[in-house]
């Protein structure tokens, strides 16, 4: 099968492509290569794999004409390309609108006129959800937690785009929807909560999992926003990537659908309250901190309610946080961060 993902040199791209490869699929990359660390990933997989292993087009989604190009003979699309900050979007809505919203539906464009009729996946985001203000959150001592959804948030949850970045990513949510409805492509949208895992360069504004590892590693400045006690369901990348080939395999159940993707009440996380003593453990000495306001947008809870996927898909996480975190530490360790 002849792969295109966008945002491939990226973290959850990088993995992806280093899956495909692995078991002998052609896989095109297109990447503006704009984030820090999508250099060192290209390396990485060109060591894996060899330097002709894979297409890499340097190109950004706002170019339709070159993606409509790359796009031409996929027979899957993965669209991770994304403009990824909450704090940028709001101070950058404009590129965030372009990135996000517009790059997303070049990526459907390129798809429908394609005429092949791809299989289109996009990463959407729980941030679609906003702040759920109408769902009851109980504190308790080192969390939050939902009084009456035990299982999470469901794929019924009303939407209620909160931020330009969650504006821009709702509004590719609903067109990846529409395409299937309107255009009959295969599409199927991951609201995707916390992924985490190697190759993820996490920054402050993102990727906090992989960014509190590294800052922890590195002696760099760690603060939290908030009181620490938010709650994340967090899920392994190889978790995720499981879910990507099984929406792939059945495709006849999964067109059109919408999937909360993430590690689901069995692997939940206290952003630094339950964390933070998690990472002192490994690293052997306490971790100081400081604190700031709440930032916007920002769920005091999120938890994925994972059965729909579950139940079509045939797909539960397989990686606990414990594992996962010191799979994490441990490449951090071995120095493979910017």
């Amino acid at each position: 099968m002849r792969y295109l993902i966008t945002g491939g040199a990226g973290f959850i791209g990088i993995n992806y492509a280093h899956r495909l490869l692995t078991r002998g699929e052609e896989v095109s990359i297109y990447d503006n290569l704009s984030r820090p660390g999508t250099e060192k990933n290209l390396e990485w997989l060109r060591a894996e794999h060899g330097e002709c292993a894979f297409r890499m087009i340097t190109a950004d989604v706002r170019d339709f004409e070159t993606l409509r190009w790359a796009a031409r003979e996929a027979d899957i699309i993965v669209h991770l390309a994304a403009q990824v900050a909450v704090t940028t979007s709001v101070a950058d809505p404009r590129t965030d609108f372009e990135v996000n919203a517009l790059g997303t539906f070049n990526v459907l464009e390129a798809a429908r006129l394609s005429g092949r009729n791809p299989i289109v996946l996009y990463a959407s985001t729980n941030k679609v959800y906003g702040g759920m203000e109408d769902v009851v959150i109980v504190e308790e001592a080192t969390r939050y937690r939902y009084r009456d959804l035990p299982w999470g948030v469901p794929e019924t949850q009303p939407l209620d785009f909160h931020s330009p970045y969650g504006c821009s990513k709702g509004a590719g949510d609903q067109y990846v929807r529409d395409y299937f409805r309107i255009y009959g492509l295969p599409t199927v949208t991951f609201r995707q909560s916390c992924i985490y895992g190697p190759h993820q360069q996490g920054m402050e504004d993102q990727g906090w999992v992989a960014w509190f590892v590294i800052a922890a590693v590195t002696g760099r400045p760690i603060t939290i926003y908030g009181d620490g006690k938010q709650v994340r369901d967090v899920l392994f990348i190889d978790d995720l990537l499981d879910v990507y080939d099984a929406a792939v395999a059945r495709i006849e159940v999964a067109a059109g659908q919408v999937y909360n993707i993430g590690g689901g009440p069995q692997n939940i996380l206290a952003v630094w309250a339950e964390f933070g003593p998690m990472l002192e453990r490994l690293l052997g000495c306490p971790i100081p901190v400081s604190y700031g306001d709440w930032r916007p947008g920002d769920q005091r809870v999120y938890i994925s309610d994972i059965r729909k996927a579950g139940r079509e898909l045939g797909w539960v996480p397989r990686v606990g946080v414990e594992e996962g975190i010191q799979r994490l530490y441990e490449w951090v360790v071995m120095g493979q961060t910017l």
